[in-house]
């Protein structure tokens, strides 16, 4: 009986989603995040993929782009997205990005065959 209880004190986040995910989930959408870094934060193209980084280089990142500090010109576009953000609102980002749950469906129909001449 002590390990379940040991076992559920350790590893909540994987039976619920905590407040502070779901603030950072919603933070990430409303400020415009996905546009680049996509809507699982895979990354896109010259845009670095987020979901899973370590929490503390997240924060870190953000911190520096939120005083308009940034290690070359590609990240200088960050600066205007983070410069309004307060430590909660850096917090509930990375803590979202660093434990990403993906609960979206694919968006395609995989049963889909291909037949007859290509619709020419």
């Amino acid at each position: 009986m002590r390990f379940i209880v040991i076992f559920l004190l350790i590893f909540p986040p994987l039976f619920s989603v905590t407040p502070l995910y779901e603030k950072g989930e919603r933070l990430y959408f409303q400020k415009g995040c996905h546009g680049c870094h996509g809507i699982k934060a895979e990354g896109m193209t010259a845009y670095p993929a987020l979901a899973h980084r370590a929490k503390g280089f997240l924060a870190y990142k953000l911190k520096r782009f939120r005083d308009k500090i940034s290690d070359n010109q590609q990240q200088e576009m960050m600066i205007p997205f983070a410069t309004g953000l307060s430590d909660e609102e850096i917090d509930a980002l990375s803590t979202f990005l660093h434990t990403f749950v993906d609960t979206q469906e694919e968006s395609y129909d995989s049963s889909y065959e291909v037949w007859g001449d290509g619709g020419s």
